[in-house]
């Protein structure tokens, strides 16, 4: 599960910004639609297109390029706790809807500390001193609550999300101080974060490029990594797979 970890990180990176490769040489209208999580796989597919043949190419992707380019990794750095440390309010209510007292103090506590020590969060001094964000998202809270995801959706400029997770992104901007930052300051925030994104997986574009068809790749990934963050990293192992476990570690242990 390390390395899953490891790949769906990256490729939720990807899911912000709306997919990074282009579904060139998929025949599209071959294809059965028939995953009940995407009832309106033809639109979607569309709108995958768009943003990346598009939105991605001609503005998203370049933007990423001289923004690297221009602003030094200080800056960068600096900008994104910035905008990083707003929602560390949002991560301590989740966490206390969640049941997860720990992290609704510890996320308090980055809060307090970067936003005076740290300059507004510019520096992520609570980092520096051993205490990791923990980051939870409403959306997260509703599955923890037994709620599924919906269908799911490819949103123009948006990219891939679902009922459930499109929910608990407007119950989190409506979190303070979210909720009472103007236009540009949003606008600011949010362009920051997504200029980071885009430009952590320049380097990495080639592996959804190798796929045979990045959409079904990048929606099996999206529900992974949902899965994933709402069961906080565990695996979900059948009786059959345990038992099969025990097999082995009997087996080794007689060596």
């Amino acid at each position: 599960m390390t390395n899953n970890k490891a790949i769906l990180s990256l490729i939720s990176l990807f899911l912000l910004l709306g997919g990074c490769t282009s579904t060139q040489g998929f025949d599209a209208k071959a294809q059965q639609y028939n995953d009940p999580k995407d009832p309106i796989e033809p639109f979607n597919r569309a709108m995958w297109d768009f943003n990346y043949d598009v939105l991605d190419a001609y503005l998203l992707r370049p933007a990423a390029v001289a923004y690297v380019g221009v602003m030094p990794q200080f800056a960068r750095t600096g900008l994104l706790n910035m905008a990083e440390n707003l929602e560390e309010p949002s991560n301590s209510l989740n966490n206390l809807l969640q049941g997860k007292i720990e992290g609704t103090f510890i996320s308090l506590g980055r809060f307090v500390l970067n936003s005076t020590v740290g300059l507004l969060g510019l520096i992520d001094v609570a980092s520096e001193l051993g205490i990791e964000a923990e980051e939870e998202e409403f959306g997260e809270v509703l599955g923890k609550w037994g709620v599924g995801t919906g269908p799911y959706l490819m949103i123009p400029a948006w990219g891939p999300t679902d009922i459930r997770s499109g929910v608990g992104d407007v119950v989190d901007s409506s979190y303070s101080p979210l909720d009472s930052l103007n236009f540009y300051v949003s606008f600011f925030r949010t362009g920051i974060k997504v200029l980071e994104s885009r430009a952590a997986v320049i380097s990495q574009e080639q592996q959804l490029n190798s796929s045979a068809d990045p959409y079904s790749f990048v929606k099996s990934a999206y529900f992974q990594n949902l899965e994933y963050k709402v069961l906080d990293g565990k695996v979900l192992v059948s009786e059959e797979e345990e038992a099969l476990d025990d097999d082995i570690d009997a087996f080794l242990d007689d060596f």
